[in-house]
């Protein structure tokens, strides 16, 4: 059938009738997922129970989710993708601009516990290598650790940090502190100012590789 004249969705359109019930569903499908994933982790999660917290029958789950395994990945791709989206999406102008921006995302997750914990639950199960989620934290890691360094290592070639910065150990040191920061948190939320404690040494780092000396700028 020729399909030259037939109408196109015009992009940036929302969908309607079934199309919007089905995205809808879709979407409390994954906060349903994130809640039961934080509180039980992975294998101990059950597909019958999230379909029924969503109110829905586990075939309607797996109409939008073929398994448990393409539910965890697909959690983990959307939370990624909206952390990106949301605060990394255009380039750094410096690190101090990189670290202020982390300090952000931060902050953010503190306000999100479920998520929090479920990221906290599925790095140390997925240290696993059969764990469904083993390969995207790898490959999360690797990504975040040479985008970080790459910044710092440009930050050193414009003179704001110090020469012979070993950009790829530090990059490395930051996630080990915010991802440590991040635990003690999730374990005493009420106690654990994540936020405030990871930007007191991103401060104390950046004065000690910057060729300035300088605190962190304020945030804006």
């Amino acid at each position: 059938m020729d399909r030259t004249n037939s109408p196109q969705p015009r992009r940036g359109t929302k969908a309607r009738g079934p199309y919007a019930v089905g995205d809808e569903r879709r979407r409390r499908i994954l906060d349903v997922a994130v809640e039961h994933f934080a509180k039980w982790g992975f294998h101990a999660s059950s597909l019958a129970r999230i379909a029924k917290d969503v109110g829905v029958t586990q075939g309607g789950l797996l109409h939008h989710f073929r398994s448990k395994e393409d539910l965890l990945v697909s959690v983990l791709e959307r939370s990624e993708e909206h952390d990106v989206e949301q605060f990394f999406s255009s380039g750094f102008d410096s690190a101090a601009d990189c670290f202020l921006r982390m300090t952000d995302l931060v902050e953010y997750n503190s306000r999100r516990p479920g998520r929090t914990r479920m990221f906290n639950v599925l790095v140390g199960e997925s240290s696993d290598p059969a764990h469904p989620a083993h390969a995207f934290f790898a490959r999360r890691y690797e990504a975040v650790n040479a985008r970080l360094s790459a910044t710092l290592r440009g930050a050193v070639d414009s003179g704001e940090l110090l020469p012979g910065t070993d950009c790829m150990a530090t990059a490395r040191e930051v996630l080990a502190v915010m991802d440590g920061h991040q635990l003690q948190w999730a374990l005493a939320p009420d106690s654990v100012d994540m936020a405030e404690r990871v930007r007191t040494y991103l401060d104390r780092l950046y004065r000690a590789i910057s060729t300035a000396g300088a605190p962190l700028p304020s945030a804006k």
